[in-house]
């Protein structure tokens, strides 16, 4: 079983020289084949696999639930994940490079076909914050070695799941196939983010019903436009009590002219 870190060792300078063991993220290529064929290729950091290929296949549209699925299977060294549908797949014929950390990926147009948010759901600004406070747990990869990125969901009160990853927009397909695994919908929660929103983590976002998007990092121009248009919250470099609302803040309470 793949643990994400890799043992390496460093020469330090405090004051002085020092050998340092410790570790570092593990990253790898990580191959998602359908019903026989390769469907995608994605560096990634190889644990939670199985959780990476049904979220990636849901987010891109490509399935629609666990009841798609017949089986998926995981090599030994944890770097392909073989799924195999209960129908017929054709690979969709136009890829599209994104931005996303080692060369993201998507098959879908940025927001064609997305209807816009409609949710009720709101967070006190003090309630967002204390939210992304529990992303990082003791026995967490962040806590063991840095480098990587998280994502969570939020029901307002508790943090539902958490995903970890090197790609910041591979975490978010993680959580949406561990929620399809454990059964949790994730319709009306807050995604929680550590890396920069992008148009595709903000449209895998938007596919997993997310009314708000917030970030310890900022949007870019494309990810606050489609905010805006599909009625999403969406909010960057949320720090120690201060973030930046881009588009529908009264989520979060503000009041026009307050």
């Amino acid at each position: 079983m793949h643990i994400g870190v890799v043992p390496v060792e460093w020469v330090e300078f405090n004051d002085a020289w020092s050998v340092i063991q410790g570790k570092v993220i593990e990253e790898a290529h990580v191959t998602i084949n359908v019903n026989g064929h390769e469907l995608v290729t994605i560096m990634s950091t190889p644990r939670e696999q199985e959780d990476l290929a049904l979220g990636f296949l849901w987010n891109e549209g490509l399935v629609n639930d666990l009841d798609d699925i017949d089986h998926v299977h995981t090599s030994e060294d944890g770097c392909c994940v073989d799924v195999w549908l209960k129908h017929e797949f054709e690979k969709p014929s136009r890829r599209i490079l994104t931005s996303g950390c080692g060369g993201g990926v998507t098959f879908e147009e940025t927001i064609e076909g997305f209807p816009s948010i409609q949710s009720d759901f709101s967070m006190e600004p003090s309630e967002l914050t204390a939210a992304f406070r529990k992303l990082h747990t003791p026995e967490s990869l962040h806590a063991t070695a840095r480098g990587v990125h998280t994502s969570g969901l939020s029901d307002g009160d508790s943090i539902l799941v958490i995903a970890e990853d090197v790609g910041r927009h591979n975490t978010i397909d993680k959580l949406q196939g561990a929620c399809l695994r454990l059964g949790i919908d994730p319709t009306g929660c807050a995604l929680l983010a550590t890396g920069r929103v992008s148009s595709e983590m903000l449209r895998k976002g938007v596919r997993m019903g997310c009314p708000i998007i917030a970030s310890r990092n900022s949007p870019t121009s494309m990810s606050v436009y489609m905010a805006e248009v599909l009625n999403v919250t969406l909010v960057g470099y949320v720090r120690k009590g201060t973030m930046r609302v881009y588009t529908h803040p009264e989520r979060l309470g503000y009041l026009v002219g307050g």
